[in-house]
């Protein structure tokens, strides 16, 4: 009998453990301009996407960026530009973790980068449809873009961004006409 308790604690235990990482979950808070927007980063599957997301979270990157790229039925796009389209400085580009399993489908927050593979710093899309020719295996280049997380609260806020009325500036286009600015991005316990 007293085998058969102490055999229950440890499975109850073990459960426990075995739940705790999905419990533990890193979320990320975009405070912006239009509401709210809460990612939970896939830390698992894109561990080094991950990290570099958090240290530029934790480092006041992304504090008064705007959201520059806007395409109502594509994606919407930020985290390197300020108001006047300046870009901030960052850190070294990092490898692409394209090849993880994840897709670029609605919700899905993924890495921009230029059409050099490893070149994403921290400019980062959220994937306002299915997307799924940007995933690796249907990518046009062979590699596509890397998700390496998902909108878990604050899709409204999303989907309000990606109907704001957008235009050209400079030599950038499907800019917002009124700035859309992440004015704080945290870490959520």
């Amino acid at each position: 009998m007293i085998r058969l308790t102490a055999l229950a604690s440890f499975g109850a235990a073990f459960a426990l453990c075995m739940t705790a990482p999905a419990a533990l979950a890193q979320k990320v808070k975009l405070q912006t301009s239009m509401g709210d927007v809460v990612i939970e980063l896939a830390t698992d599957k894109a561990p080094k996407t991950a990290a570099n997301f958090l240290q530029y979270v934790r480092a006041g990157q992304y504090d008064g960026t705007v959201f520059h790229r806007v395409i109502e039925d594509f994606m919407i796009q930020g985290g390197g530009m300020l108001p006047d389209l300046t870009e901030k400085p960052t850190r070294a580009a990092i490898p692409l973790e394209s090849r993880n399993g994840l897709s670029n489908v609605r919700g899905s927050v993924a890495m921009a980068r230029t059409m050099v593979p490893d070149s994403a710093t921290a400019q980062f899309f959220i994937n306002v449809k299915d997307n799924t020719f940007l995933d690796q295996p249907n990518a046009r280049d062979g590699n596509g873009y890397a998700v390496f997380g998902k909108v878990v609260s604050g899709m409204e806020v999303v989907d309000k961004i990606r109907q704001v009325p957008t235009g050209n500036k400079g030599p950038h286009q499907n800019v917002p006409l009124q700035p859309v600015v992440i004015n704080k991005a945290t870490v959520e316990k």
